[in-house]
């Protein structure tokens, strides 16, 4: 079961019938029947959809459905389950994308302003802050060079900051001071210019709240369930953010167990058998509403009471009338074991979110917003359980919207579900089955001799059956052979080569060659460092648009959700801004290898003066870290930092003091010339190393002063 959603974030904003229970209880059962016919009529639109799941999980399981009939001659019934390696090749990339680098692939940026909007966002004073304006105007005088500052048509240079500004101003800086708590940094005039305080600091802190919400909440295992059935079935269903109190463990002094509470965002997976969504919609973009169906037992129903905006006397009512979940078909075809009953102590509740009239909400006693009664549909969360409406509220979300995100592994544009890895091999599933059963009903036949036996030369009676060291007895006198042995012929090869082929097109209707998970034996341009790394990149491409839709569908509405979510109930003001949630998944895709290759190629290319100035060193620097898994926070400077840096390492850059003279040699004689000849090495000890040492002024034989000439 999923976990509950408690809204526990209690604000105005939440309308909900818990203070009206007794005028609900007596109501009629309009919304109760407005849920379960919204519920059946999802139901009944995904039967197909049903079907072509069941089909993909035994698939993966390796499981023959009632469709496949075997004869009395077909004795194997091997299942080959290529799907199943497929489906976790597939479900691994995706993981490796959500959690490659140890953090989840969402970044908060604050908002850049489109071109024609606004030309930049600019140091500006408060309006209503006069002196300060006056101020300025007299530090600037009557012409100023640039319109730097005040007014509504003024703006800074593309990149300037505030530091430039007080540089700029030089002595009149101390004039600035006065109101600098009146000035905000921003965008610079271009897109790529550098984004400043306020909006970078709470961009980070916002980020880091996310990251830090999804780690607390469990959100991994979550998203990893969801990445299996997105692959397996086609689509993968997420649930939240919802405020959840999490317990977290604590023994006090006396060494007592004092749980500390908190409540925190949480998200979930939610199963697509359990998932029910509008049918005429194609995405949740344009769903109406959708219907989550748990399943509960006494204890779990019982746990609801006392959550916030749960009814307690309707709970207990639809306990007392006595356990009603019935299992769909899908759910006992799905049971290794379907021979228990189908009866159980479990409820079964319906959690609806979507648009509802206006007049069904106040028939169940919700007071409608003086801001919505003149609306006719209204957003909506309703629990029904056993006939019963358990918990009914306005959607609190601001801005509104349904808490669910649907994946698709493979976008079908005219269905709501996706196509995964297993209904995309299907046919080829099958060949690769009849094959592989046929090589081996051919492997045992071959492999026995057949034997043929003329009883008319045997004595009657005797038992015919065949073993080593099994003696016939002939008939006296009769004529030929009475036992032969017929070899049957061994095809066994040629259906393995059809086996091959129907693997190579599971390959292709996949998009995951073999090799990529790890089957050995590759031909070809496969058997080289630089062709693997070709074929591998090639084999990225298939999965590079089932990680855009991991970024559509999930990682950004799921983070500007948390995002929102932080902006309606967080009460810390640090983290709130105009900001925008971006999904970093596709750039998780590029193996680390290349990604590193290719920012080291860049890094090279900008060292070009004239490019130099147009590159994010800091940013190019800290994805080089990213690449080689190393936590760029750890081992990258900021630019101020690596300023400082750079001073210390040139203490370390000055030329090395000359060598101290040797042991035992006599100072020169004073006044004797120290200069080291033109040309010389002062470092080399052997006297050859560019001096004039036997350069043509040696005496030769014959002449005065040669040490070998006979006196």
């Amino acid at each position: 079961m999923a976990e509950i959603d408690d809204l526990s974030f209690e604000t105005d904003d939440v309308i909900a019938a818990e203070s009206s229970e007794d005028r609900l209880l007596s109501s009629s059962n309009s919304t109760v029947d407005f849920v379960t016919e919204r519920f059946k009529r999802a139901e009944d639109s995904r039967l197909m959809d049903e079907e072509r799941w069941l089909r993909s999980y035994r698939n993966y399981r390796g499981i023959y459905g009632p469709d496949v009939q075997f004869t009395s001659t077909e004795k194997s019934k091997v299942f080959v389950k290529v799907t199943k390696t497929k489906t976790l090749a597939a479900y691994g990339q995706i993981v490796d994308v959500l959690f490659g680098n140890n953090k989840f692939p969402l970044s908060v940026e604050p908002s850049v302003l489109p071109d024609g909007v606004a030309e930049s966002v600019h140091i500006n004073v408060d309006p209503n802050a006069g002196p300060a304006q006056s101020q300025l105007s007299q530090a600037f005088g009557d012409k100023p060079a640039k319109p730097y500052l005040i007014g509504p048509d003024t703006k800074l240079e593309p990149g300037e900051t505030r530091t430039t500004l007080q540089r700029r101003l030089g002595g009149l800086s101390d004039k600035l001071a006065s109101v600098s708590d009146k000035i905000i940094e921003g965008d610079g005039t271009t897109p790529t210019s550098v984004t400043f305080h306020p909006a970078m600091v709470a961009a980070k802190k916002m980020e880091k709240k996310i990251h830090d919400q999804l780690n607390e909440s469990g959100a991994s295992k979550h998203l990893r369930s969801m990445a299996f059935e997105m692959s397996l079935l086609g689509t993968g269903v997420m649930k939240g953010p919802f405020a959840v109190d999490k317990e977290y463990p604590n023994w006090d002094e006396e060494g007592d167990y004092d749980p500390l509470v908190k409540t925190v965002p949480s998200t979930n997976h939610v199963s697509v058998w359990n998932f029910y969504p509008d049918p005429e919609s194609t995405s949740m973009d344009d769903a109406e509403y959708v219907v989550e169906r748990h399943k509960m037992s006494r204890n779990q129903l019982r746990s609801l009471r006392g959550r916030p905006y749960f009814m307690d006397d309707s709970i207990q009512l639809a306990i007392d009338k006595g356990p009603d979940y019935v299992r769909k078909h899908w759910e006992m075809k799905m049971e290794d074991d379907d021979s228990h009953p189908s009866d159980s102590e479990r409820w079964e509740v319906l959690e609806f979110w979507g648009y509802i009239d206006t007049s069904l909400l106040e028939d169940n006693g919700i007071s409608i917003p003086k801001s919505m009664s003149k609306l006719a549909e209204v957003n909506a969360n309703i629990w029904v359980v056993n006939g019963e409406i358990i918990r009914c509220v306005i959607n609190p979300f601001k801005p509104s919207r349904i808490p669910y995100y649907s994946v698709p592994y493979e976008h079908n544009p005219y269905s709501f579900f996706g196509v995964g890895i297993a209904e995309n091999m299907d046919d080829t599933q099958t060949l690769m089955n009849g094959f592989m059963r046929m090589a081996v009903d051919n492997a045992v036949l071959s492999g026995n001799l057949l034997i043929e036996i003329d009883e008319t030369n045997l004595v009657p009676g005797q038992d015919l059956s065949v073993y080593p060291g099994k003696v016939f007895r002939r008939q006296g006198g009769a004529p030929g052979q009475a036992i032969f042995g017929t070899k049957f012929p061994n095809v066994a090869a040629e259906n393995m080569q059809l086996f091959d082929k129907a693997r190579v097109l599971a390959d292709e209707s996949t998009g995951f060659p073999s090799f990529a998970h790890g089957q050995t034996g590759v031909q070809g341009v496969g058997r080289t460092a630089s062709g693997i790394s070709m074929l591998m990149s090639a084999a990225n491409g298939s999965i590079r648009s089932v990680v855009k839709n991991v970024d559509d569908y999930l990682l950004a509405p799921i983070g500007r959700a948390f995002f929102a979510f932080n902006m309606q109930f967080d009460f810390d003001e640090s983290i709130k801004g105009d900001l925008e949630v971006m999904a970093n998944g596709t750039e998780s895709l590029m193996a680390n290898e290349v990604r590193s290759q290719r920012l080291m190629q860049f890094l090279g290319v900008v060292q070009n003066p004239a490019l130099a100035p147009f590159a994010k060193m800091d940013y190019i620097i800290r994805e080089i870290a990213k690449s080689m898994d190393l936590d760029p926070n750890k081992v990258t400077n900021s630019m101020q930092d690596a300023a400082i840096q750079a001073e210390i390492l040139k203490g370390f850059q000055q030329p090395a003091p000359p060598p101290p003279e040797a042991p035992g040699m006599a100072p020169p004689p004073e006044g004797a010339p120290t200069e080291v000849p033109a040309g010389a090495n002062p470092q080399d000890q052997t006297g050859a190393g560019g001096g004039t040492i036997g350069t043509g002024v040696a005496p030769v034989p014959g002449e005065e002063g040669f040490a070998g000439n006979v006196a």
